[in-house]
């Protein structure tokens, strides 16, 4: 099990107190919940934040694009030196297509997020090529919400739709991950864990991301 904690949840006046923690710990990813206010209601953070994150960092970050026009992020996010994973969403305002396309040839993994009232089987044109696929179990763009237990046959559905492609996609699940639905998400098939406040919040963050490693 990878787990991606998100820095939406950090302490933002002591950032390299957090990274100093978090690259010490088990931690796979770092996860970056960029939002413009117009496709989800509220903002996190810009470019400045990001980047001085990005000199702080020395684990591959994990950028979660809750923006309407992604792919004017993509030239200034790709020089950020560690990025791993430019992961938009499917029901963003752009050529989903062309999108993927300009990723793929930066060198990074195809990936798309789809929302808890986006279907499943919306990803099926692009299933051959997606590495990953980003499943929201609560609604984009507020931190702190209650899980949305049909999560649960939404990955077993993914996973389902990828092995009768043939394909290996990870499968990376945020919102409401807890100790009680880390678990049930494990089973389900999920591959990578975003965790906010209940990593970032706890009195042992290392440690509660060595628990969902456990998994």
């Amino acid at each position: 099990m990878l787990v991606s904690p998100s820095l939406l949840a950090a302490d933002f006046g002591n950032l390299e107190r957090e990274m100093t923690w978090f690259n010490a710990s088990d931690a796979d990813l770092l996860h970056l919940d960029l939002m413009d206010g117009i496709f989800v209601p509220n903002l996190s953070f810009g470019f400045p934040v990001l980047e001085a994150v990005a000199r702080l960092c020395t684990k591959p970050l994990d950028a979660h694009l809750m923006v309407q026009r992604p792919q004017d992020y993509l030239p200034r996010m790709l020089k950020l030196p560690n990025l791993r994973y430019f992961n938009f969403h499917v029901e963003s305002d752009c050529d989903v297509t062309d999108l993927l396309g300009q990723v793929r040839k930066a060198g990074l993994p195809c990936a798309l997020t789809i929302s808890p009232d986006t279907p499943v089987a919306d990803l099926r044109p692009w299933l051959n090529v997606l590495d990953m696929v980003l499943i929201m179990s609560v609604y984009p763009g507020f931190g702190g919400q209650k899980f949305i237990p049909a999560t649960l046959s939404r990955v077993r559905e993914l996973k389902a739709m990828a092995k009768e492609a043939g394909k290996e996609i990870l499968i990376e699940v945020d919102g409401g991950v807890n100790h009680e639905t880390s678990p049930q998400l494990a089973l389900a098939g999920t591959d990578i864990l975003v965790a906010g406040s209940y990593v970032f919040g706890s009195a042992d963050p290392a440690g509660r991301v060595s628990e969902l490693k456990a998994l």
